[in-house]
C-alpha cells in the first residue's frame, strides 16, 4: 500500500460509499433537459441552476447564490476551511447539447440508461458527471472540508459563456481561489487521467448570401441567375484548400505537442467511415490541438423533402473556428470575416454576423498546488496523468487566468474517447467517475496538508 493510500484510507472508504449516491444524483439532472441553446428549455436551465444549489445547501453550505449576468443561471456556493486554509474553486456547467435525432440515440436522450459499466444520457459525460464528482467528493468529508472550497456551476457553458466575464466580474471576490478545479474536459483513455495544458479556443459567426430579390422558376431563370444556395455552398468552399487545411489568411498555429497519437486509435476513436481521407497536414495531434480549424456547423436552405425547381434568393450558414494557442479569437474571427466578404462568388450579397468568441489557452501543471493533484490522481487511478491538449474550447479557463494570474488552474476530466460528448449516446464510464471523484478529495486533502492543516 501507498504511503498516500495509508495517510487517506478512511478518506477513500468514505468517497467509495458516496459515489452510488452522487451516480443517482447524475441519473436526476440527466432527466433535466437543460439545453441552453434553446429557449423552450430556459426553465430546464433555472431548474438544473436550482437542483444544484439544493444540492449545495444540503450538503450544509452556508451560502448558496444562484446568479444571473445578463445570461442563464450560474451556482455560487462557498464552503468555509480552517482559518488561513487555502481556498480550491471546483467548477462544473449543468447546461448541455441538444440531443438532435432522437433515432439515433439507442436509448432515450434524456433518461439515463445503465448499460456495462457506462451511464448513457445526454449530459452524463459533459457535464453533469463533472458535477456529481464534486458532490462526492464534498460529501466524504462529512462536513469537515479541509481546504475553503467554492462551487461554481455554469448553466451557459454550450453556448460559448457569453456572460462569464460579467458573472466573475461582479463576483469576483467570491470566486477567487488558489486553484481552480474545472472537471470539463478530457482523459487520455479509459483508466487514464489527463490534465489538459493547451485549448483551442472558438469564435463563430452567421454568414447569409443574398442572390435573388424573391424566388423563382429554375427552368426560366437557371444557367443565367445564380441560386443563394449553391452561391453560399462555393463559398463556403473557399475556407478550406484541396488538402482540406485551412484556406483563411492571417489564422496562427501553435507548437506540436510531443505526444503520440497513433492513427489507428484515432480512427477507431473517430468512428471515420472507411475511405475518407484526413484533412490537412502535420501530425494528429497538431491538427486536433494546435491549428486551426473550422466547420460548417449548420446550413439555413431548402429542405431536401421540401424542395422545389427553384432557384432561393437567401440561404445562410453558421461557420465555428477553433483558434490555437497563440492568437486572440477576437482577431482570429476577424480575419474569417473578412475572408467570407471577399470571397463572394458572382457578385453575391454576403452579410456576416459575428458571433461568440471564447480564448485559447496555455495552462502549465507546475507548482505545490499541481505537485498535489499530480499525487492524488496519480494515487486514485494508479497511473500517473497524461499532459494533453484539447481541441475543443473551454473559455472560463482563459478567464480565470486573466482574473485570478497568481492561481492554478487544472483542468481535468470525466470524459474519455468514447464519451461521444455533444453527439448521441453520450455516455460516462462509471469506473472512472469513481476514481475522478476518489482524486478529487484527495487533492483536497493534500492541499489542506501542503498547507499544515
Amino acid at each position: 500500500m501507498s504511503d498516500l493510500a495509508t495517510r487517506f484510507s478512511d478518506l477513500a472508504g468514505a468517497v467509495a460509499l458516496q459515489v452510488p449516491r452522487a451516480i443517482d444524483d447524475v441519473v436526476r439532472l440527466v432527466a433535466i433537459p437543460s439545453v441552453s441553446s434553446q429557449p423552450e428549455h430556459d426553465g430546464d436551465v433555472e431548474a438544473t441552476a436550482q437542483a444544484v444549489a439544493d444540492h449545495l445547501v444540503e450538503l450544509g453550505c452556508p451560502d448558496v447564490q444562484i446568479v444571473r449576468e445578463g445570461g442563464k443561471p450560474a451556482v455560487i456556493g462557498r464552503f468555509e476551511g480552517p482559518a488561513g486554509a487555502p481556498r480550491v474553486c471546483l467548477y462544473a456547467h449543468h447546461d448541455v447539447q441538444p440531443v438532435g435525432d432522437p433515432a439515433i440515440w439507442e436509448t432515450p436522450g434524456f433518461e439515463a440508461t445503465r448499460r456495462g459499466d457506462r451511464l448513457f444520457g445526454r449530459g452524463a459525460a459533459d457535464d453533469k458527471g463533472g458535477i456529481g464528482v464534486h458532490l462526492a467528493a464534498l460529501r466524504a468529508f462529512g462536513g469537515e472540508l479541509p481546504v475553503g472550497v467554492t462551487v461554481f456551476i455554469e448553466g451557459e457553458e454550450e453556448i460559448g459563456s457569453p456572460s462569464l466575464g460579467s458573472i466573475i466580474a461582479a463576483h469576483s471576490e467570491q470566486l477567487r481561489a488558489d486553484a481552480y478545479v474545472i472537471t470539463d474536459s478530457g482523459n487520455w483513455d479509459v483508466g487514464v487521467p489527463a490534465f489538459t495544458t493547451s485549448l483551442r479556443g472558438v469564435c463563430d459567426c452567421v454568414v447569409d448570401v443574398a442572390t435573388l430579390d424573391h424566388a423563382i422558376h429554375s427552368g426560366q431563370y437557371g444557367g443565367v441567375l445564380p441560386d443563394a444556395v449553391t452561391s453560399l455552398c462555393r463559398l463556403l468552399a473557399t475556407l478550406h484548400h484541396e488538402d482540406g487545411s485551412v484556406a483563411v489568411d492571417g489564422l496562427v498555429a501553435a507548437a506540436d505537442s510531443d505526444l503520440v497519437y497513433p492513427e489507428d486509435r484515432f480512427r477507431t476513436e473517430s468512428g471515420v467511415l472507411d475511405g475518407v481521407s484526413y484533412l490537412g497536414t502535420g501530425s494528429i495531434t497538431s491538427r486536433i490541438w494546435s491549428q486551426p480549424a473550422i466547420t460548417v456547423i449548420g446550413i439555413d436552405a431548402p429542405s431536401v423533402a421540401d424542395a422545389s425547381n427553384t432557384l432561393f434568393p437567401k440561404a445562410r450558414a453558421k461557420v465555428s473556428l477553433r483558434v490555437p494557442p497563440g492568437q486572440r479569437a477576437s482577431e482570429a474571427l476577424d480575419r474569417l470575416v473578412d475572408h467570407l466578404e471577399s470571397h463572394a462568388p458572382w457578385g453575391a450579397k454576403v452579410t456576416v454576423t459575428r458571433g461568440s468568441v471564447g480564448d485559447p489557452g496555455v495552462l502549465p501543471v507546475e507548482g505545490e498546488i499541481a505537485a498535489a493533484a499530480t499525487a492524488a490522481f496519480t494515487e486514485a487511478y494508479g497511473v500517473e496523468p497524461v499532459h494533453m491538449g484539447q481541441g475543443g474550447s473551454i473559455p472560463m479557463a482563459a478567464d480565470f487566468q486573466r482574473e485570478y494570474p497568481g492561481a492554478t488552474i487544472l483542468l481535468t476530466a470525466v470524459c474519455d474517447p468514447d464519451s461521444r460528448m455533444h453527439g448521441p449516446n453520450e455516455s460516462l464510464h462509471l469506473g472512472d467517475f469513481a476514481k475522478a471523484a476518489l482524486a478529487e478529495a484527495l487533492f483536497l486533502a493534500i492541499v489542506g496538508e501542503q498547507a499544515g492543516l
